[in-house]
């Protein structure tokens, strides 16, 4: 087929400014496998190999960075999560596409359409028939499998909540891809969110018929909750996750907690309608916080004791727009970057679990890049190996890569300059895709070459040796080997 418009900047050298940069990312970077250790791809696509029906299935699903940028181009909202043709939804994002310039997706966006399907063209209204259909013609044989082994994927962790079946993860264990292992990770956010008693009541309802436990008291929480994570350990996982505004600086005793459980367990939907949450004197904002302290101390130690890593993703305000909220629903692009203070409460978190001799492994994520030192010079606080089996393992603490608004150009620059500075870039475990979409892939590469720009420009500049040797190590192992050695799945 011929395409309207060549795609000049996505060569070969796309990002690579240097010579070093240019020989690391080819020669180191380019071929190494992925190691995709926190994604939101649906295990149900992976178990059943689904293959797609059309780009907008592929490409625009779920998709609220895209949903964002039409929104801004003025498209309706019919043309993102309403009612319109799949084929009208993707007309009117390419229409949109022009004016992502400078703008990560637009970047993401034609890597995408080169790297699955070989279209090497510009994307707008003029080209989208055309990109649309040949996209759909590879699609029809390109399942899920093909995509990552294409892409070398040979390891990818969910996001599941406790009460999953994980019926699908036992699917993959009976039925595996053949190069890639597909592992679940125990995000238990609603678990101790008290902000809403009726639907936190719900939830433990559903978790108790789970767990086979009745949830009355305080300890059948946690004996629920540590039934769960024994399953999911046995399903593979090795990984836990967080999704938190901040972390509490609160303590929080036994009887408290209880105390705390008792009364929201208590709560029923007449005393909720009624004005009780409204009221804050049976569960009050501090109540909150110190029931959250208390539970994630619990799970932290759930986690050390299972030799699981965790994974703290904190900074986001989420569900701003109310209108959206009730109409659309959470996850549809109505996020920010949140301005919470997080030190004092990482430091009593992470200093607890570490004076009970239960710090696990961990990795920190920050959403605000204010809090790029921060975070950098609070993991290194804890990597205190007093642990022999522990020893020649570097990098207990992590200071996460770019994450959601920062995985970006700029923000992953960001977040590896502050590493280097205040840790060791050599012991990074480097980009995870955080993605609902199978169609993401490229953006390791986007975060390899970024890697490699960067370390080029040090060569060049002359702050690092012109050894290829020494530098393509370290590149290598960010892209792929230290992950796989740190998670050791």
């Amino acid at each position: 087929m011929r395409y309207l418009r060549r795609m000049p900047f996505i060569t070969d050298d796309f990002l690579l400014t240097t010579d070093a940069a240019r020989r690391l990312y080819h020669d180191h970077a380019a071929a190494r496998p992925i190691y995709d250790y926190h994604c939101h791809l649906p295990p149900a696509d992976l178990a059943g190999n689904r293959t797609f029906n059309n780009l907008f299935e592929a490409w625009l699903e779920g998709d609220h960075y895209k949903w964002r940028a039409m929104r801004a181009h003025g498209v309706e909202e019919r043309f993102c999560t309403g009612d319109a043709s799949p084929e009208d939804k993707f007309a009117a994002f390419a229409r949109a596409v022009p004016s992502t310039l400078g703008n990560p997706l637009y970047h993401w966006c034609h890597l995408e359409l080169q790297r699955y399907f070989g279209i090497d063209t510009v994307l707008n209204e003029d080209t989208a028939p055309e990109v649309w259909a040949e996209a759909n013609r590879q699609l029809a044989g390109m399942p899920v499998s093909a995509i990552l082994e294409k892409f070398g994927v040979r390891l990818i962790g969910t996001t599941d909540d406790p009460v999953d079946t994980l019926e699908h993860h036992a699917t993959l264990q009976r039925q595996p891809l053949v190069n890639t292992k597909v592992v679940p990770a125990f995000r238990p956010d609603k678990a101790y969110t008290l902000d809403d008693p009726a639907a936190w009541n719900a939830y433990l309802d559903t978790l108790g018929e789970a767990a086979g436990v009745g949830i009355n008291r305080l300890d059948d929480l946690l004996d629920a909750l540590a039934k769960r994570h024994a399953f999911f350990h046995d399903m593979g996982s090795r990984l836990s996750d967080h999704g938190l505004e901040n972390l509490p600086d609160v303590t929080c005793s036994d009887a408290d907690a209880r105390d705390i459980f008792d009364r929201a367990r208590g709560a029923s939907s007449a005393n909720t309608a009624s004005g009780w949450d409204d009221a804050s004197k049976d569960v009050s904002p501090l109540h909150r916080a110190k029931f959250l302290a208390y539970l994630l101390l619990f799970l932290g130690e759930l986690d050390a004791e299972a030799g699981w890593t965790k994974q703290l993703h904190l900074g986001a305000m989420r569900n701003n727009n109310g209108w959206a909220m009730e109409h659309l629903g959470p996850d549809t692009g109505f996020d920010s970057i949140g301005d919470f203070p997080q030190g004092p409460g990482l430091k009593r978190y992470l200093g607890t679990l570490a004076a009970r001799g239960h710090l696990p492994q961990t990795v920190l994520y920050n959403l605000n890049p204010a809090d790029n030192h921060l975070f950098a010079t609070m993991a290194g606080n804890f990597n205190l190996n007093v642990d022999a089996s522990r020893e020649g393992r570097p990098a207990k603490m992590q200071h996460g890569s770019g994450w959601w608004f920062l995985d970006q150009k700029d923000g992953m620059r960001d977040q590896m300059r502050t590493l280097a500075n205040l840790g060791l870039l050599r012991h990074f475990v480097g980009m995870l895709t955080d993605s609902r979409s199978f169609l993401s892939y490229p953006r390791h590469e986007y975060f390899r070459r970024t890697l490699c720009g960067l370390l080029g420009e040090m060569v060049e500049g002359g702050e690092l040796p012109r050894d290829f040797d020494l530098l393509g190590t370290m590149v290598e192992d960010i892209s792929y080997g230290n992950a796989a050695r740190y998670f050791g799945m």
